[in-house]
Parts: C-alpha cells; sequence; structure tokens
C-alpha cells in the first residue's frame, strides 16, 4: 500500500483533529502519502481531494470541528454517486480509507466496499456515543464536560432565583450524554429514552426535595427522549413552580477537545493506519475497557449499543 485517504464525516466532533493528524503523521511515519477528502462524501463525489504533510496538521491537536470539513450527500447514497466517488480515488491513487464519523458513515463506506472494493477502517466519532463495540466514540467527553458546565452555570441562577431548570440535550436517539452529564452534574431527574420516565414520578421527587428545604432542581432531557419545552410546561403546569427551560443545543458540539478525547482519538487514528498496513478491511476501531480492538464492520454495524442501567440507578438513588 502506497496511498491511503483520510475523510471525516456527519456530524463534527471534539477530537476529530486529533485523529486526522494521528492518522496523517503515522501514515507518513510509514513512508506512506496521504490524501485529505474535504466535506466527507460530498467531497469525494466533487473531487475535493488534496495531498496532506506534516505541516498540513501541525497545531491542530488542540481545535474542535475537522480541518477537513464534514457534510452530508444525499447524492452518495445513489450507485451513481458512490461510482464517482469510486472513481475519484482510483484517479488519485488512493488504496485505502480511514472513515473518521459514525453508523451513517460506516454503513456508506461499507456500501463503497460492497460496489467498488474499496478498503476502509472505521473510526467512530460522534458525541451521542452511540456506536456498538466501543466504549468511547471520538468527541463524546468534551461534550459531555460541556454540558457539565452549562449545568453548574445554570445551577446558580437556580439557587438564586429558587427555580426548577429542565436542561435539553443532544444524543439523537441516545442518552449516553444526558446520563453522564445527569449524574457528574447532580441533576434531580434524568429522562432518556432509553429508559420509560412518568413525568408524575419526576414531579414527585420535586415535591420531595421542596419539603427537604431545597431551593433549585435541574432535570436533563435527552432529546430523544421528548422535548425540553414540553416537559418544563407539564412541571410548570402540575406544580406551579418558577421553571425555565434551557435548550443547549450545537454548543455541546464545539470547542477544544479534553485530554480524554484527545487521547483516543489519536490512539484510533494511529491504530486505522496500523490496520491498513497491515492488509486489513472492513474493521472498526474500538476502545473495550482501555484497550483498543479492532471489529468487523459487518458485526459492529449489527450490534445495538445499550445504557448500563446499574449507571442511571446510581443517578437516581443520589438525587434522592
Amino acid at each position: 500500500m502506497k496511498r491511503i485517504g483520510v475523510l471525516t464525516s456527519g456530524g463534527d466532533a471534539p477530537g476529530m483533529n486529533c485523529a486526522i493528524r494521528a492518522v496523517v503523521r503515522k501514515a507518513i511515519f510509514f513512508g506512506l502519502d496521504v490524501t485529505g477528502i474535504q466535506r466527507g462524501y460530498s467531497g469525494l463525489i466533487n473531487g475535493e481531494l488534496r495531498e496532506m504533510n506534516l505541516s498540513s496538521v501541525a497545531d491542530i491537536i488542540h481545535r474542535g470541528g475537522t480541518i477537513l470539513r464534514t457534510a452530508r450527500s444525499e447524492t452518495f447514497r445513489t450507485p451513481e454517486g458512490r461510482a464517482k466517488a469510486a472513481e475519484h480515488l482510483r484517479e488519485m491513487g488512493v488504496e485505502g480509507l480511514v472513515i473518521i464519523g459514525g453508523d451513517g458513515s460506516f454503513r456508506g463506506a461499507r456500501l463503497l466496499s460492497n460496489e467498488h472494493g474499496i478498503k476502509f477502517i472505521g473510526v467512530p466519532g460522534t458525541i451521542d456515543n452511540d456506536i456498538p463495540c466501543t466504549d468511547y466514540c471520538i468527541g463524546f467527553d468534551t461534550a459531555v464536560n460541556n454540558v457539565v458546565d452549562a449545568i453548574n452555570k445554570i445551577r446558580d441562577t437556580a439557587t438564586s432565583h429558587e427555580r426548577t431548570y429542565v436542561v435539553e440535550v443532544m444524543g439523537r436517539n441516545s442518552g449516553f450524554i444526558a446520563l453522564e452529564a445527569g449524574l457528574a452534574g447532580g441533576a434531580e431527574s434524568i429522562l432518556i429514552p432509553e429508559m420509560k420516565t412518568n413525568l408524575d414520578d419526576v414531579i414527585e421527587k420535586l415535591y420531595r426535595g421542596l419539603q427537604r428545604g431545597k431551593l433549585h432542581s435541574i432535570i436533563v432531557v435527552a432529546e430523544g427522549a421528548g422535548s425540553g419545552i414540553d416537559v418544563g410546561n407539564v412541571i410548570k403546569e402540575k406544580t406551579g413552580l418558577d421553571t425555565r427551560v434551557t435548550i443547549l443545543g450545537h454548543i455541546q458540539r464545539g470547542g477544544t477537545p479534553t485530554s480524554f478525547d484527545r487521547v483516543i482519538a489519536s490512539r484510533m487514528g494511529a491504530m486505522a493506519v496500523d490496520l491498513l498496513i497491515e492488509g486489513k478491511d472492513r474493521k472498526m476501531v474500538g476502545v473495550v475497557s482501555g484497550e483498543l480492538k479492532d471489529f468487523d464492520i459487518d458485526y459492529a454495524l449489527s450490534r445495538e449499543k445499550t445504557i448500563d442501567k446499574s449507571v442511571y440507578e446510581l443517578a437516581g438513588i443520589l438525587a434522592i
């Protein structure tokens, strides 16, 4: 193998730049040429490919987002679009791809492999942390810390005004961000799509807190569990408490990656290069109990990542 390509796809995640940096520098260390593909599969179809060198990834380890940019591509969903993408890779002499992204990105890579024999290794990068076969995805730790920081600031106002705050967080259809940030932030209740929640139980917990003399309450709602605005309205209507709603939105996805995200992104990116050099294909890199492992992409995409119910139960116990 003489040349590999690297692209980021789907939603951006803090730490993607660390993975890009690791891919480029590890590949060059072993004498490989590296092509950077801008704007994900959309850029691949449009021929937005450029040579990368050591200087291309200088001074990016601390930057959020992705220097390669990212974009959605409806055209790539078509056989014609994928054929054009494969043609551009062949023209550049790219023999293997490192795909940094989430579930949709990996499924797209698998189609490209099935139809055109393009070798690839997947590196999980999504703040949702919903990719199976890895304990952590790139960007998750940073997103959780962003949410905890926001909760800390909201709590100051909640205490001062004796209010109840509902904080809606991202995660698509998963509750990983809400659960971890809610536990770390001391939320009174955490609503996630994986666990059935009765708002009457949430309200009862609020009343118990008031009886103990609590001046405020924080309720964290994962976007996949429902609307924070709807939850806030129900609480206000049923209790009469001064209730406010904060939707954190994309602020969770930005900012400097944590040291944890920088380290796992660097390790995953470097391992992806190792796997391609070893001749491996259609693999996903994961970190399990602190150890890097590779999994067949078909196996990974057939699995479902589940919430640790004991962590959810602990959060409920500690918030009594």
